[in-house]
């Protein structure tokens, strides 16, 4: 399907750290910047501003493609889209009555295709490489994003190669092999499979979709929070709790936030992030603790929520100037923690949480405990994936 405007707004693509390279034109491949670091699309606000309006979505698709005006698409370019996002802000009252929070919301991105909010990211990233004739898609994956392109790719007719570690959970790979990708098994970690991935796909001519390696992913991601706005009736909440790997979700939640400031659509104190990081896997938290502007690899990295095992990367600057760009903050829990996290969001308000989500109510918990957070502050939780793969947890409790 085609969506967007008639005369789709130009956008191109800077450096995200401004090392004075670029602006890059869009209308070709293009991944990380000279210096190493991610690229990020821009807009003209102004142009867009003057033919969009927050009343026009009244009408408009329940997807995270209502925001088009906003989103990588030229015109006459087709969506690759499986109708990913407006997914539900849930209310928690079991929970937040526990926590002695008045307002607390879950934001389930289970309810996205492949079960979890990398449905976004993927849609975006191979809407763009689509658009830029890509014929072969990878990425290095710990799971869920592997299984959101081996479906997107699919919708586009493009081919899938996808790299996880060995020790991934079946179902991911299943998954991947449903829709016809390409899989390899990687002994060791994602960063592992990352290297492998590249080196293969540098040979091969493959569209390389890792995360923040290419600059369309978090495009995607960003309309969580364009989400998280308007469905509060365009105002932030106070805090927003989000489980943290590579980054690229706070990363789109916090370039959304200057996105609809630069739109006039909200106003008003932007919302204090929090990255939450496995105990054996923190390369974030130690890194925003030591008051570092890059984040070091995390040696021996070790955890049950495999979109939590990330030892390394690209984006960590990003990540950490978002933390403290919003005044949040960045907290570690534990494998036990998380997966506690996981029964009570399901036993208290029936939300179906991946350990990643659980890890979110965890954090909460902690930063409520320390009186970070206020009785009468709005805390949204992101739960970035569902259960289902992740049911031999549930079975050891």
């Amino acid at each position: 399907m085609t969506v967007g405007p008639t005369m789709p707004p130009r956008f191109h693509l800077e450096c995200s750290v401004s090392c004075g390279a670029g602006p890059f034109d869009a209308g070709h491949p293009h991944h990380l910047c000279h210096c190493g670091r991610p690229l990020l699309a821009r807009y003209d606000w102004a142009r867009i501003g003057a033919g969009w309006s927050r009343e026009s979505l009244r009408d408009a698709v329940p997807s995270m493609w209502r925001y088009a005006p906003a989103l990588p698409l030229d015109d006459g370019d087709r969506a690759v889209t499986l109708g990913e996002g407006w997914t539900p802000l849930v209310p928690a009252p079991a929970l937040g009555a526990e926590l002695g929070l008045e307002r607390l919301l879950v934001k389930d991105e289970a309810a996205n295709p492949t079960n979890s909010f990398k449905a976004r990211g993927m849609s975006a990233a191979v809407t763009r490489a689509h658009a830029l004739g890509a014929a072969t898609l990878a990425v290095p994956s710990a799971g869920n994003a592997a299984c959101a392109l081996a479906a997107y790719a699919a919708n586009a007719g493009i081919e899938a190669q996808v790299f996880m570690p060995r020790d991934v959970k079946t179902p991911f790979i299943r998954e991947c092999r449903l829709h016809g990708a390409a899989v390899t098994l990687v002994d060791g970690l994602i960063t592992d499979a990352g290297r492998i991935a590249a080196d293969q796909g540098r040979r091969s001519g493959w569209y390389d979709v890792s995360t923040l390696k290419e600059p369309y992913r978090v495009e995607g991601k960003k309309t969580m929070g364009y989400e998280i706005a308007e469905q509060l009736g365009w105002r932030w909440p106070n805090w927003i709790v989000y489980p943290t790997g590579g980054g690229t979700g706070i990363v789109g939640i916090w370039k959304a936030c200057e996105e609809l400031e630069a739109l006039g659509w909200v106003k008003g104190p932007r919302p204090r992030l929090v990255t939450v990081q496995a105990a054996g896997c923190a390369p974030m938290v130690r890194a925003f603790d030591a008051g570092a502007d890059t984040a070091d690899p995390w040696e021996g990295a070790a955890t049950v929520a495999d979109g939590l095992r990330v030892p390394a990367a690209v984006g960590d600057v990003l990540v950490l100037r978002a933390l403290r760009g919003s005044g949040g903050t960045a907290v570690t829990v534990s494998d036990d923690d998380m997966v506690r996290g996981m029964h009570d969001l399901g036993r208290r308000e029936g939300i179906g949480a991946a350990p990643e989500g659980g890890a979110t109510l965890a954090a909460l918990r902690q930063l409520v405990r320390d009186a970070v957070i206020a009785p009468d502050d709005e805390v949204v939780l992101l739960n970035t994936g569902g259960a289902l793969k992740y049911l031999d947890l549930v079975e050891e409790r």
